[in-house]
């Protein structure tokens, strides 16, 4: 699965690159869902603030209408759970907060604070896998509020605008569940059939087909986690999870595939239609059974992930703290511009931060030009103010896709735009102090992240390389017995499968640290190899691969 060629291991610093980072990619298939869902869940707090002539109070309202932004690609049953807890991270943060500005207006304290916070929700945000936009929204709202001038008795009533528009995002993000009660898994579904389908075009063979097998395997786990966790499996869910089996087959017999297939199966997922349905096979019906079988598994706990989790913890604790008090002696009087574009870097390693500091820096500077061409129109109006907010809004969830820095173009005068909510700004100052804390919160934030290196990521890889050997053994065992049990190779397969997942997510998260440990490059190489044909040996055995088969389609309509 690894495109790396066995190579014996070295110590070296990586390179930090600068071709492409700025290149755009392709939108994210539902850009428009968390756009509209953004705009639609602040629209109705807002306008109703500004009719009520107290747009001052829009800043609260704002920070429960963003939690519309979060779990657009969970099915509805997971992602009412996910909004939930997204709600309560939102309002708790934004309610110590204010309690925190009402208690004291000591800068330092406040920047202390504001840090802490960043690096606790940096923490959660990456244990509980949220997804975009990850801890990013909780911390500008967060360490925003920290500058606000408080009093004890606002906090209950802020606090309460700011939970009774979260109230109104959760609804705005499960209202689509009533026409397509089944389009996360659906979608999720129709992204590892066209991932499996780029893999069988490559007939297992020629360049780039390790890294195209890599992306099938995650996209494929990626649907069997969704479909995991969706709770009930009716029959719309079984009928998905026998077209997940057909792109499990296309992994371990690629020349045997039709990618026209797979690719066409995708489409269907994403039309209105019903959703294609397969030849049930004896085999396929074993693999199904595997399914239950782990469903009853016990699931490691979200918090034991928080261990690897603590150099990029420290590294959000360090350099927003720094980030801050730079901003303070450079004599910004609200450094938390500062401090949130600090938080706004750190990612899976050091390469993948340098990246994201570049963008950063370059979509915040041109935000502040937009500002500075908008400001003259929204203080003419409130109106248009609001407008202008929305208009940024939509805009930040259907560019940000494309490339971090183009939707940080929109979020850069969103951010400022809302500041005025209370009251109109010099907008030459806004734009000065904005641009002074992109530039410091990077450079700081960045060195942070040199200085805090994570020196247990070989280990993880260690760990990780056992843990394939472990289940491939386990694999093996079963496949040596002249009649194993079906649920449970199939069960050890599923185990296998989402090892080798898990490897090459380790690996090339450690591949991107400053200074590495020597990786055992050799040794992944050879891991995966074997792993894989252990993959294909237990999906011959389980009889789901046969050449020629199932070459028609069966379009039944399984809807409830």
């Amino acid at each position: 699965m690894s495109s790396a060629t066995p190579t014996p291991a070295t110590r070296a610093a990586r390179r930090l690159p600068l071709a492409g980072v700025l290149r755009l990619g392709r939108p994210s298939d539902i850009w428009f869902k968390p756009a509209l869902s953004v705009v639609v869940s602040m629209a109705p707090p807002t306008f109703t603030l500004l009719a009520l002539g107290r747009l001052d109070l829009a800043m609260y309202t704002m920070a429960g209408s963003l939690c519309a932004l979060y779990a657009h690609n969970r099915p509805y049953a997971a992602r009412a759970r996910a909004l939930v807890r997204v709600v309560l991270g939102m309002v708790g943060g934004l309610a110590l907060a204010l309690v925190t500005a009402s208690l004291t207006t000591d800068a330092v304290v406040l920047v202390a604070v504001g840090a802490l916070m960043a690096a606790v929700q940096k923490g959660l945000c990456d244990a509980t896998r949220i997804g975009p936009p990850g801890n990013v929204v909780l911390t500008f709202i967060s360490s925003a509020s920290l500058f606000v001038p408080q009093h004890l008795g606002q906090v209950p009533g802020h606090v309460g605008l700011a939970l009774a528009a979260a109230a109104w995002a959760w609804l705005v993000g499960m209202a689509p569940g009533l026409l397509r009660p089944y389009g996360p898994e659906r979608r999720a579904t129709a992204q590892a059939l066209r991932a499996a389908a780029a893999y069988a075009a490559t007939r297992g063979t020629g360049d780039g087909h390790e890294r195209a097998r890599a992306t099938a395997a995650g996209a494929v786990q990626a649907a069997w986690q969704a479909l995991l966790a969706t709770g009930a499996r009716t029959g719309p869910r079984r009928a998905l999870e026998r077209l997940l089996i057909r792109a499990e087959v296309a992994l371990a017999a690629p020349a045997d595939t039709d990618p026209e297939r797979l690719r066409a199966w995708a489409r269907e997922l994403c039309a209105a239609g019903p959703v294609p349905a397969t030849v049930e096979t004896a085999a396929a019906a074993e693999e199904l059974l595997g399914v239950d079988t782990e469903l009853t598994a016990p699931r490691r706990p979200w918090w034991s992930r928080l261990g690897p989790l603590l150099p990029v913890v420290v590294r959000t604790a360090l350099g927003c703290a720094l980030a801050g008090y730079a901003s303070l002696a450079l004599g910004i009087g609200r450094p938390y511009w500062a401090l949130v574009t600090a938080a706004a870097l750190y990612q899976a390693n050091l390469v993948l931060t340098w990246k994201r500091s570049i963008q950063r820096v370059v979509g915040n500077l041109l935000g502040v030009l937009v500002f500075a061409a908008l400001s003259p129109l929204v203080h003419t109006s409130g109106l248009l103010l609001v407008l202008c907010v929305l208009a940024c809004a939509f805009g930040a969830e259907a560019l940000i896709s494309r490339n971090y820095w183009l939707g940080s173009v929109c979020v850069t005068p969103m951010a400022l735009l809302v500041s005025e909510f209370a009251g109109a700004h010099p907008a030459g100052e806004l734009i000065t102090e904005r641009a002074v804390d992109t530039v410091v919160g990077a450079l700081v934030g960045f060195v942070a992240a040199l200085v805090v290196v994570d020196r247990k990521a070989g280990d993880r890889v260690e760990r990780a390389l056992t843990a394939v050997d472990k289940c491939r053994e386990q694999a093996a065992r079963l496949l040596a017995e002249e009649r194993p049990e079906p649920a449970a190779l199939e069960a050890a397969r599923r185990r296998l499968a989402g090892a080798l997942v898990e490897l090459r997510a380790t690996v090339d998260a450690a591949s991107g640290e400053w200074w590495p440990r020597a990786l055992p490059q050799e040794r992944v190489v050879r891991t995966e190899q074997s792993g894989h044909r252990t993959l294909a040996a237990t999906v011959r055995r389980l009889g789901l691969h046969t050449p020629g088969a199932d070459t028609g389609s069966i379009t039944e309509d399984v809807r409830p």
